[in-house]
């Protein structure tokens, strides 16, 4: 796997986008939860509310931005596979939850702006 690999720079995104929401005091519950309808890249906890969050990373010559990427399409994917998370954690499903989006934009992982989009979209 070369630097370019999509699941290379995914998981750096990931990495970027966990490391700034550790640094704002959410805790990690789950990383790249899969099932059957898709994947959740983090699960996380700030307070008493359960994250649901998508990773983007796009550069700079795409036709949509990271943030924009995340269309109506992929939000019902993550609304089934955050179902699924809350059936096999049945102890959680209590919470308020709410699903943000993590956009990184520009050349590099390492060298794009960071865009935290809390609530970004609701079921």
């Amino acid at each position: 796997m070369g630097p370019s690999d999509p699941r290379t720079v995914g998981g750096e995104a990931e990495q970027i986008a966990l490391d700034y929401l550790r640094a704002r005091k959410l805790r990690l519950i789950a990383r790249n939860f899969c099932c059957r309808v898709g994947e959740i890249d983090l699960v996380m906890e700030d307070g008493h509310c359960l994250v649901f969050v998508e990773v983007r990373y796009r550069k700079p010559n795409r036709f949509a931005s990271a943030a924009l990427s995340v269309n109506l399409r992929k939000q019902r994917k993550l609304i089934k596979a955050a179902s699924f998370f809350l059936c096999r954690n049945a102890h959680l499903a209590d919470r308020v939850m709410r699903f943000d989006v993590v956009a990184l934009d520009g050349p590099s992982e390492s060298k794009s702006t960071l865009q935290w989009l809390q609530d970004a979209f609701r079921p």
